[in-house]
């Protein structure tokens, strides 16, 4: 097999013979395909796509690549949640403990940083001790003790996936619809979940800007995931402006405790609960989506997944009292208030900009090897449609430096735009898409 044969042909739109293909990615695991060819078979990809025979290909090495676990033992169902990428989303911090309070298992791998979009891990992180890198068996104990755990791909759970995931993350082939789709499906089907549910992010922060384009990579995730032998759902999620007030990982992370508190920004919450709700009916503990939100919004206001959340902890190393005491988390040496130049109305935040920004300010990778800094970021002090005058505050800036600050305020200056009405309503859940509903 030459690998530049097969990276000419695909560049040219052919589809690969599900043996050609499997002999490149296997090449690519042993080190005889280099970082720099599969780099540019991932660009030949991100224009050509794939067929269906060389996405279930794709699927089926990266989880084929390392263990896939099993959850036989009669206890309750194991789920997990996915989301593609947005700015400012911290719903996984809230979701699993969340559903672990109701009786149901999330054994929970996530990613770091892709982009201009935040990661779970780097999150987590950001919790002083928190160690996302344990290995199975300890992933198991906590999983066992809380009803979830929060890990990144261990070596042992698709190790292609994540030399694929930081290849991506650095060539500009992020928003591909079958590297995203093969990419998410592998890494719950090697989790051994039974129900998933998908977060498809639409608009100016996400990887998939309109709604057509969300809605042909949920179907195509969830229809690869129905194959693989998963109860799969998806949720279309606009993400026109960041979700909730913060962006930025320990901020997140503040964010995120309010809202497992019963508190937190409206959008966070019902977005969190709306695709609780789902896993909650795919796994068939709830029988209509009423009754679920109702049982989890009570274990919201009720504390009882803050109660699990802090014992996640706790077992995975990190500082508990950070719970209670919020200021434990890193914080940013400057803070800086942006303010209104003029009057109207908020019509615009972007939240590719401000995603950006945050990257630039240090909160995310321009490169695989950046160091992120988990204290800085930006708290959005107004939000899209708010009623502004000259002076009022828009956003506060967390930076390491008075010169981080100085540039961030600039990017942030061309985000937001005032004008005499409102931003176009959009729904916060546009649309649900089933397997059992024909896509």
């Amino acid at each position: 097999m030459l690998p530049s044969a097969l990276i000419e042909r695909k560049r040219d739109g052919e589809a690969l013979e599900a043996r050609e293909l499997r002999a490149l990615l296997d090449g690519y695991v042993s080190g005889e395909v280099t970082d720099y060819q599969m780099s540019a078979f991932l660009m030949a990809v991100f224009f050509r796509g794939l067929s269906g025979e060389e996405l279930s290909t794709l699927t089926r090495a990266i989880v084929e690549s390392g263990t896939r676990l099993s959850f036989d033992d009669r206890g309750p169902p194991a789920v997990d949640k996915h989301s593609t990428g947005g700015v400012g989303d911290k719903v996984s911090l809230v979701l699993a403990p969340l559903l672990a309070a109701v009786g149901l298992r999330v054994p929970m791998m996530s990613g770091r940083g892709l982009g201009h979009t935040g990661g779970t891990l780097d999150k987590l992180e950001s919790i002083p001790g928190f160690d996302v890198n344990v290995g199975l068996d300890r992933f198991r104990e906590i999983l066992a003790r809380v009803g979830c755990a929060m890990v990144g791909q261990t070596p042992e759970i698709a190790p292609l996936d994540g030399r694929l995931y930081a290849l991506r993350d650095v060539t500009g082939t992020v928003p591909s619809v079958p590297l995203i789709a093969s990419s998410i499906v592998s890494k719950k089907v090697a989790e051994g979940v039974s129900a998933l549910v998908l977060d498809v992010k639409f608009g100016s922060g996400a990887f998939m800007r309109e709604p057509e384009d969300a809605r042909r990579l949920a179907r195509t995730m969830v229809e690869l995931a129905t194959a693989e032998g998963l109860r799969a759902s998806a949720l279309l999620t606009a993400m026109e402006w960041p979700l909730g007030r913060a962006v930025g990982n320990a901020l997140e992370v503040r964010e995120g405790l309010a809202c497992l508190g019963g508190g937190g920004p409206r959008d966070l919450r019902e977005v969190t609960l709306e695709l609780s709700a789902e896993l909650m009916l795919s796994a068939g503990v709830e029988r209509t989506r009423e009754a679920a939100l109702e049982t989890l919004g009570a274990a919201l206001d009720g504390g009882k997944a803050l109660e699990r959340f802090t014992t996640l902890i706790e077992l995975q190393g990190g500082d508990p009292r950070i719970v209670d005491d919020p200021d434990r988390l890193p914080s940013a040496p400057v803070r800086r208030v942006l303010e209104s130049e003029g009057e109207g109305t908020v019509a615009r935040m972007d939240a590719l900009e401000i995603g950006r920004a945050a990257v630039e300010l240090g909160a995310g990778r321009r490169r695989v090897d950046d160091r992120v800094d988990p204290s800085v970021g930006f708290e959005l002090l107004a939000r899209p449609g708010d009623e502004v005058s000259a002076g009022h505050p828009l956003i506060a800036i967390h930076a390491a430096t008075e010169e981080a600050a100085d540039t961030a305020a600039h990017a942030l200056r061309a985000a937001v735009t005032l004008g005499p009405g409102g931003p176009p309503h959009v729904p916060l859940v546009l649309e649900r898409i089933r397997s059992d509903a024909g896509g």
